[in-house]
């Protein structure tokens, strides 16, 4: 009989401690059984401006002084492929960020790759390769939409994306957890 593989979906707001989080089970799965396992973090930013050049800098950096042993490679369009190129049993894979891997979908830099599919095929294609993942993933993403209805009919449309996408995600994840000031409530967990 194959084993399950267990997903985790970690969302919540900005600074919620979404990817502390997702470390700290990068932590856990390295610490459980150190002699072969491996971490990787696929990383979906994209330096849009100097500020967000700095901030991915400064993230690679406080991540490699929490987490040593996880390795990180950047993919900001083809999610699905990087997913399924580095799950094996022994490699838990960390995706951070959907929301900005959605923004890269639907709102391209202008001298960014671009999409070569439809942000709706896109996702499909991340949904399989959660289901043919041979490790654990844990996906971070952004919970935007429990304030006002936003103005502006493109990120209205935005909005909607991203609740679509983080409901499909966590449709394909076992454990699902939100985050709000640091601390995490359980949303979706394996039945005991």
């Amino acid at each position: 009989m194959p084993q399950v593989v267990e997903h985790e979906f970690i969302l919540g707001g900005q600074k919620s401690g979404k990817s502390r989080r997702a470390e700290q089970r990068a932590i856990d799965w390295l610490a459980a059984d150190a002699r072969g396992r491996r971490a990787v973090l696929i990383a979906t930013a994209q330096a849009w401006d100097d500020e967000m050049q700095e901030r991915i800098v400064r993230h690679q950096a406080d991540r490699a002084e929490r987490v040593p042993g996880m390795r990180t490679i950047e993919e900001p369009i083809e999610l699905a492929r990087a997913v399924v190129t580095q799950s094996t049993p022994e490699t838990l894979v960390v995706v951070d960020c959907l929301t900005l891997w959605l923004t890269n979908l639907l709102m391209p830099m202008e001298d960014a790759r671009p999409a070569t599919r439809t942000p709706a095929t896109h996702t499909s294609m991340l949904l399989i390769a959660l289901r043919e993942a041979r490790g654990p993933v844990v996906l971070v993403g952004n919970e935007i939409g429990l304030g006002v209805i936003p103005m502006g009919r493109e990120t209205r449309a935005f909005v909607d994306a991203l609740g679509r996408l983080n409901q499909d995600v966590a449709a394909a994840c076992g454990r699902v957890t939100l985050m709000a000031a640091g601390l995490p409530l359980s949303l979706k967990a394996p039945a005991a």
